[in-house]
């Protein structure tokens, strides 16, 4: 047990190294960056090559640690261990994002062969230009909007429409864990490690994190370390940060500034909860994805420097205290904004499946 902790111990460690050189205190006096120009001044002298490579090698080695725990912890150990390494997952989704904004590394091509070797590869994502196109160039100009969004897209093939009902909006909220939901992680994942000319090699890199825990671990590593994360939890997990980045289903249509148009569409959760914020930020929504407005406003910013963003710009209208129950709850507000929408027309619903294919 202490070989597990040391272990799990030292690539917490190892992650600290990116946080305290990033970190908006240091070197400051204590003094808050109170503008932008701030922030992007500090961020850019800053930037560098090695300790973000720290940081993604710290994460690995926490998850080879909770895979100790699997292999030899028992049932206990076989449920703690699946968690864990799903958060280490959605860590590593995250650690992602900022680098396909450009943001993790000084270098954008280094910062693009890290990722696809450590994030991409062994989880079964897109290639990192892929991500980039869909997520920067349609998601973030188009948030919210019907047909062009692919998130909204996604969102709405889960059965996340108007009209559905409370049974199907239930269903929704945790379609991963559905059994269509799992069918379609799995044909995701098919597809997207799928052996081309280019890049052969990346399904060797996916098939071999698996195989490599139970060869030296066992099947219990294998199973609860590595594919009940990936294939049930973690697809959880990250849909519910989807959930709650933006108003999908009642965004209003603004013009103006960054932070006004994305103020009508965007949400902040937990603002009045630091206790729920902080666990957020530790577990489901880390990094930057508590400060989606922010991150919405000025994407190039990276996670470390989004809540002095936050704090220069304020919040959206909307800051919901909890995710599903209670009167501001996020789904709450999804189900309500649904039930008053009017039915998609079929010409509507054929232009999504076909941007879908596409």
């Amino acid at each position: 047990m202490v070989l597990w902790l040391g272990i799990i111990a030292a690539g917490i460690a190892l992650r600290q190294v990116d946080r305290w050189w990033f970190s908006p205190m240091r070197g400051t006096r204590g003094e808050v960056l109170g503008s932008l120009r701030a922030v992007m001044e500090v961020q850019r002298s800053r930037a560098n090559n090695r300790t973000p490579a720290l940081l993604l090698i710290g994460h690995w080695l926490e998850i080879f640690g909770w895979c100790e725990v699997a292999a030899h912890g028992g049932p206990v150990g076989w449920v703690i261990a699946a968690l864990a390494v799903a958060v280490k997952f959605r860590h590593l989704q995250e650690v992602s994002h900022f680098a396909v904004h450009g943001v993790l590394t000084r270098s954008g091509a280094l910062g693009n062969v890290l990722t696809e070797l450590t994030v991409h590869a062994p989880m079964g994502f897109v290639p990192v230009p892929v991500r980039r196109e869909k997520h920067v160039r349609q998601h973030h100009p188009n948030a919210t909007i019907a047909g062009i969004d692919p998130n909204l897209l996604d969102l709405r093939r889960a059965g996340l429409r108007p009209g559905c009902v409370l049974l199907r909006f239930s269903l929704a909220v945790v379609y991963p864990m559905t059994p269509t939901g799992l069918t379609d992680t799995c044909v995701s994942l098919a597809k997207n490690v799928r052996p081309t000319a280019a890049s052969w090699w990346r399904i060797w890199i996916f098939v071999a994190v698996p195989l490599a825990a139970g060869v030296l671990l066992g099947w219990p590593a294998a199973v609860f370390g590595i594919l009940v994360p990936r294939l049930i939890l973690y697809p959880q997990l990250s849909w519910m940060s989807l959930f709650v980045e933006h108003r999908w289903f009642d965004a209003e249509p603004v013009t103006g500034s960054p932070a006004a148009v994305e103020a009508a569409r965007c949400l902040r959760l937990y603002g009045s909860n630091p206790a729920l914020a902080l666990l957020a930020r530790w577990t489901w929504l880390p990094y930057g994805d508590l400060f989606h407005y922010a991150h919405s406003v000025h994407p190039a910013v990276r996670w470390n420097y989004l809540p002095s963003v936050e704090r220069i710009i304020g919040v959206p209208a909307y800051t919901p205290r909890a995710l599903l129950i209670g009167a501001s709850a996020v789904a709450r507000h999804h189900y309500r904004a649904l039930e008053a929408a009017e039915i998609i027309p079929p010409s509507e619903m054929l232009a999504d499946r076909m941007a879908l294919h596409r």
